[in-house]
């Protein structure tokens, strides 16, 4: 089949099928009521054994929009006489042989669980999308509704991480595919909502210490979250007054843009020291140094506390 494109005049005289209007119209907009949970619940208990759907209701279908007009619209839900208590489910559905979207009561079975969504995306079939669960008590003359509307919600545009949108709008939301991180613009700045960098070793060796366990960090969601490992003394005496860089370096995407951090740790002889993990804006950027301890002979070990964090972005 050789390329195509519409509506064009080159298409059918600028003329669409229904199939081909789903075809890019079920981009355009989420599957969903427009609104969100906030907002009275679209179905409720009607009278007797029915349902009401409220008025002014929109919503969309694979790109089709549906409204429930001016007035309730009421929906019959049929008798249970078998013993055993019956979940329905009100839908809105796309029906691909009228290409009309309405809302319609799917009847479970007595003693299931709430009937099953169909979702065919091809070019024939119903397409269904959730709106409320109906409970009906066997014999029983009326019913319980529990709210499941599916709202629409805002996209997610997926870009690179110096591809964002020149010009986004606050609440806007993107997905950078080349560092798996999600951030939304806030009016102001990218503001990171999630991301996961896996567990990274922050070793940098020194001739002063041996490295008994290694140092690691992780960046989820904005946090870095450091575990700093266990040195011993390599090199001689360490003087009480004297500071001494471990080895360890934060890797520069890492490290607090202005604030340093703090650390308290154990020496031989359960002494109590401090250590300081630099920021961005020191003189002494990611690097992490012993700035508070007693005198540590060769052969001792500085043992740091673990679960250090702070925000990068």
């Amino acid at each position: 089949m050789a390329q195509d494109s519409w509506p064009s005049p080159a298409h059918n005289d600028r003329a669409i099928t229904d199939t081909e209007y789903e075809k890019i119209a079920a981009r355009f907009s989420g599957d969903g009521v427009y609104g969100d949970p906030g907002d009275p619940a679209v179905v409720t208990a009607g009278a007797g054994l029915t349902v009401d759907i409220r008025a002014n209701v929109f919503a969309s279908v694979r790109g089709h929009a549906w409204t429930s007009g001016t007035s309730t619209v009421n929906l019959p839900i049929t008798a249970n006489s078998s013993g055993k208590v019956r979940v329905d489910r009100v839908v809105l559905r796309l029906d691909r042989a009228t290409w009309t979207v309405r809302a319609v009561v799917k009847t479970g079975s007595p003693g299931g669980s709430v009937p099953t969504l169909t979702q065919s995306t091809g070019d024939t079939g119903v397409f269904e999308i959730p709106l409320a669960n109906v409970t009906l008590q066997s014999g029983a003359n009326s019913v319980t509704v529990a709210r499941t509307e599916l709202y629409v919600g805002v996209r997610i545009r997926p870009c690179t991480s110096t591809s964002r949108n020149p010009a986004p709008v606050p609440g806007e939301m993107c997905f950078e595919t080349n560092t798996g991180r999600v951030r939304v613009w806030t009016g102001d700045s990218w503001v990171g909502l999630f991301d996961d960098s896996g567990v990274i070793g922050v070793n940098s060796p020194l001739s002063a210490w041996t490295i008994s366990t290694e140092s690691v960090l992780q960046k989820r969601n904005g946090n870095v979250h450091l575990r700093l490992g266990s040195f011993q003394r390599a090199a001689g005496t360490l003087a009480a007054g004297d500071e001494s860089r471990l080895p360890v370096l934060i890797p520069a995407a890492y490290r607090h843009p202005n604030r340093d951090q703090y650390a308290m740790c154990y020496t031989t002889g359960v002494a109590i020291s401090r250590v300081a993990i630099y920021s961005a804006a020191s003189d002494r950027p990611g690097q992490v140094w012993l700035i508070n301890h007693p005198s540590i002979e060769k052969g001792e070990y500085v043992l740091p506390g673990s679960g250090i964090s702070w925000v990068v972005d």
